[in-house]
């Protein structure tokens, strides 16, 4: 039997995300001003990475490598591509929370109205029943009040119950790929 060594840290096994460019300039978006370290990436490569991400996601870290010519590949070293990668993705992490902070605003805001259209509709049907107690027109009036109130909730549920957790999954995602360790493999 064989123990691990303390002193070793045991291995991480990262998804392998690979990236095959001929030029470093196809990684970013080239109308970005922004020094090299803070460029936006180029709507095709952000595309590619994250949809290859949510591919190959194992809930644990991440592991980028690019393949550039060998001449791209050391001017990317020297430019510092590893940080601008892992800086672009902190800076959409940082714009996807405040996304879901946003939303939380919107859900509890909605939930308040929905939950006040909720209340002025038992209480319309309430009255409706008790004013027409006898037709079958103030029952279906009284209904279709009720029906209105509970409708009136549907967005603050949709928002509270479902859209924050497709936002807080890509949070999570974003910030890993943030957390990524980049490679570059010359070819």
């Amino acid at each position: 039997m064989v123990t691990p060594d303390p002193k070793k840290p045991e291995p991480v096994d990262h998804a392998t995300i690979e990236v095959r460019v001929r030029e470093l300039g196809q990684m970013f978006n080239s109308l970005d001003p922004s020094p090299f370290t803070e460029r936006d990436l180029d709507d095709d490569a952000e595309a590619h990475i994250v949809s290859w991400a949510r591919e190959v996601d194992a809930q644990g870290p991440f592991r980028i490598v690019v393949h550039l010519p060998a001449s791209e590949a050391e001017k990317g070293r020297e430019r510092g591509l590893e940080a601008a990668i892992g800086n672009y993705f902190e800076y959409r992490t940082g714009m996807l929370e405040r996304d879901l902070r946003d939303l939380f605003r919107v859900g509890r805001r909605s939930l308040g109205i929905g939950i006040g259209v909720l209340a002025v509709c038992i209480g319309l049907s309430q009255i409706v029943r008790a004013a027409l107690p006898e037709l079958a027109l103030g029952q279906l009036l009284a209904e279709g009040i009720m029906i209105f109130g509970w409708v009136a909730n549907w967005r603050p549920a949709e928002i509270l119950l479902y859209d924050i957790w497709a936002v807080r999954r890509r949070v999570d995602l974003y910030r890993r790929l943030a957390d990524a360790q980049v490679e570059l493999r010359s070819f």
